[in-house]
């Protein structure tokens, strides 16, 4: 299918999940706008991206400041002339440790980024997207398996994560009235240079460590691809995908 009419924002594009996921657009013909807090990251992706660099633009965005997300917003718009896709794929996480140890800087530095964050990209991806011709656009959030079920010493990530399904139900209630179509992937173990250690052993809820089944992170790409080609009339309201043996169904 040839998508070269499409027009699609990634957030944290310079590394992991957002970075495979751009480079499965571009491969799939959308122009697509990288997005992130370092350049020299956006770049990297750019040049993995080879002959199909040219459908993508790099801009460093802080998903936490407002402004950098207006101006993400107004220069793709500017360059594309339109919006047809964005993913919502920018995270952090907070220090593993006790939740009564936890400070209100190191929790504010996930909520902020993860939900707020969000939020501020869903509300340009609004603005734009209800007064484009022709209307409208989808939205695809990035939740985690957290939005089920918490890991042990995770309270910012795991709250921001809950907080990102009832951010993402809400806009696709209100996205109705402008054909704007939001929804949710939910992701469990896709190895990246950050899960990779997942493979050495985690803390499980019954207070061992144990080593956790990964997968490819190509398998997330290729679902967020597969939801964003979906026609108008048909959404994938929310996707897990996660790691087939990763501890996530069942006692532990």
């Amino acid at each position: 299918m040839n998508h070269r009419s499409k027009v699609a924002i990634i957030t944290g594009a310079g590394s992991g999940i957002g970075r495979t996921t751009a480079l499965a657009f571009l491969n799939n013909g959308y122009q697509v706008a990288l997005a992130g807090r370092r350049l020299p990251a956006l770049e990297e992706t750019m040049v993995m991206a080879g002959d199909t660099s040219s459908q993508a633009i790099a801009i460093p965005t802080d998903v936490t400041i407002p402004e950098q997300v207006s101006n993400l917003f107004s220069k793709v718009k500017e360059t594309f002339g339109r919006i047809d896709v964005v993913f919502n794929n920018a995270g952090a996480f907070a220090p593993s440790v006790a939740l009564e140890d936890m400070t209100l800087e190191q929790w504010k530095t996930v909520v902020d980024t993860n939900l707020t964050g969000m939020f501020l990209c869903v509300r340009e991806a609004f603005r734009i997207m209800k007064d484009q011709d022709p209307m409208g656009g989808r939205i695809i959030n990035n939740g985690s398996v957290s939005a089920y079920s918490p890991r042990p010493n995770s309270a910012p990530y795991t709250a921001s994560k809950h907080g990102v399904t009832g951010l993402t139900k809400s806009a696709a209630l209100d996205g109705r009235k402008y054909d704007i179509i939001c929804s949710q992937i939910d992701i469990g173990n896709a190895r990246t240079s950050i899960t990779s250690r997942m493979t050495m052993g985690v803390p499980q809820a019954g207070g061992t460590i144990e080593p956790e089944a990964v997968m490819n992170v190509d398998n997330v790409a290729s679902a967020v691809l597969y939801m964003a080609n979906l026609p108008p009339e048909a959404n994938v309201q929310f996707m897990t995908i996660l790691a087939t043996k990763m501890p996530f169904i069942g006692r532990g």
